[in-house]
């Protein structure tokens, strides 16, 4: 077991919690290889049986088109189908004007399928999926660590595996070729601000399956083997995310992909402001019956302890001027040294047609000021890309956020997630410590519970929360289904993680994981 190895080796402190769930994901291993063989084996019987019918099909249409040619229906008609069908069949083959179009055709169809069911036999029976994993539980409890460890080993076993945080999820259903095909609006977000709640949810029903259908497998891959979706940070913000994920994962569960998934809350916990409530429990029954839930109760955040453990090169100088930012141009010119490159600026591509520029880079390292990735409207999909394409990234002029710069703060947060999840190395010059970083200043807190919950931005007679809820659109013409008005215990958690990742994101662990595990050096 990984996780012991760990241990042994002084890299992980014992904990009696996470030691129960690393042991529970290597059984779900073991059954993963079973099960792995047993689709194999089922997609090579779907294959023959679908080939099969086919061919049986198209004998049966040969003969069919034959009979007609001989003029000798009637015969065809008298030997295969009862009094009813016979009465019916020959009305319409000789007075077509006076049946409903279509109905000839469909009664032929049924009968012609149940004969195919009786020659080749029914569609075989997929094998049973092992159930899945969620795994919930407090900031810096290890619940991403033992995901990716897992996601890891499953690694030569599993066909089709995706390892996706909520971001990129909710990207991907966005930017979908198929939802993007459709004779709707360009973008969910258009589309979702064009149509009334009630035509979206049905919508929604209609499209959210086939966009599952490709959530895990390009059109190009075969399609035997079995299925296995790593999911990091299960959240439902708002109406898009309980809607989208809530169709897309119930469709993966239900054709036998197994879930491993982490998340803060449990699962009956996530929507607590009640946003389509309906949806939403079909959503929990479905991940009750297809996923054991586990909580991870450490109230240790082993982040922090692990970084007090170890003695590690600084990458976060604070404050900012003097020493702190000789020290980090320092490290600039140090790093971009060993790789050998040339320090250039270009443009790097993002999504929906758009591309972030930027001024300094060289060979997979970035330099960035705070301000123009998270002072302007930028989000995930920006933040994605900077993760995607630089294994190093510097980040200069990080001020102590408070509640006057809170969107920038969200977006910060965002920003450390997405840099996190892919494994970059960070350097960073900041006005206050880590620990310090999210306090606030003289001008006030970030996290204020009382503002965040009475905030006043009204709609008509009505909270933006309450209008969230219901799904419908701002009169200024923003979709507010899409916008994360989360609530005051949720920007805790994510304030809480973002401090405990940044601590992470120091210690030997985690960098000499980068060049392992960054998506630059897989390339």
């Amino acid at each position: 077991m990984q996780y012991r190895d760990l241990v042994k080796q002084g890299k992980l402190q014992h904990d009696p919690d996470q030691e129960k769930v690393a042991l529970e994901l290597e059984n779900l291993l073991g059954r993963l290889q079973q099960y792995e063989k047993d689709m194999e084996e089922y997609h090579v019987k779907l294959a023959e049986w679908e080939n099969r019918r086919e061919n049986e099909r198209h004998r049966l249409l040969v003969e069919e088109a034959e009979m007609k040619q001989r003029g000798d229906v009637w015969a065809s008609v008298n030997k295969h189908r009862s009094k009813l069908i016979e009465r019916w069949t020959f009305r319409g083959l000789l007075q077509e004007k006076n049946i409903e179009p279509g109905v000839g055709k469909w009664v032929s169809y049924l009968n012609r399928e149940k004969k195919l069911d009786t020659i080749v036999g029914r569609r075989p029976a997929a094998p049973p999926a092992p159930k899945g994993l969620y795994l919930f539980g407090n900031v810096g409890s290890g619940k991403t660590m033992l995901m990716d460890m897992f996601y890891s080993a499953t690694k030569g076993i599993v066909k089709h595996r995706r390892r996706y945080h909520f971001h990129e999820v909710s990207l991907n259903m966005i930017i979908s070729s198929w939802v993007r095909n459709l004779p709707f609006d360009s973008t969910i977000k258009e589309w979702l601000d064009a149509e009334e709640k009630y035509k979206q949810e049905m919508q929604m029903k209609n499209i959210l399956p086939a966009v599952a259908d490709k959530f895990l497998i390009d059109g190009q891959e075969d399609q035997g083997g079995a299925s296995i979706l790593c999911f990091d940070e299960i959240q439902t913000v708002d109406v898009f995310a309980i809607v989208a994920l809530s169709g897309i994962v119930s469709r993966l569960l239900s054709t036998g992909t197994v879930l491993v998934a982490t998340s803060n809350r449990a699962p009956e916990d996530l929507n607590q402001d009640g946003m389509q409530r309906e949806i939403f429990l079909k959503f929990v029954d479905k991940l009750r019956e297809h996923c054991d839930n586990i909580l991870i109760g450490s109230e240790v955040d082993y982040r922090r302890l692990i970084a007090q453990r170890f003695v590690y090169q600084n990458h976060f100088f604070w404050p900012l001027g003097g020493s702190a930012e000789e020290e980090f141009q320092k490290m600039w010119v140090e790093i971009t040294n060993e790789s050998g490159g040339k320090i250039i600026s270009e443009t790097i591509p993002v999504m929906f047609g758009r591309t972030l520029e930027v001024l300094k880079s060289c060979n997979g390292i970035g330099q960035f000021e705070f301000e123009y990735l998270c002072g302007r409207p930028v989000g995930a999909a920006d933040y994605i890309a900077i993760a995607r394409n630089y294994h190093t990234v510097f980040i200069s002029g990080i001020p102590t956020m408070s509640m006057r710069i809170r969107d920038k703060a969200r977006r910060f947060i965002t920003l450390i997630d997405e840099l996190y999840n892919h494994h970059c190395r960070l350097v960073c010059s900041a006005a206050s410590s880590i620990d310090d970083l999210f306090k606030g200043t003289e001008e006030g807190r970030l996290f204020d519970l009382e503002s965040f919950q009475f905030e006043t931005e009204i709609e008509g007679s009505k909270l933006r929360r309450d209008v969230l809820a219901e799904g419908s659109v701002s009169s200024g013409g923003v979709p507010t289904g899409i916008i994360s008005m989360l609530s005051g215990q949720e920007e805790m958690f994510a304030f809480r993680r973002a401090v405990s990742r940044l601590i992470e994101m120091q210690t030997p662990l985690y960098l000499e994981g980068v060049r392992a595990l960054h998506p630059y050096f897989q390339r």
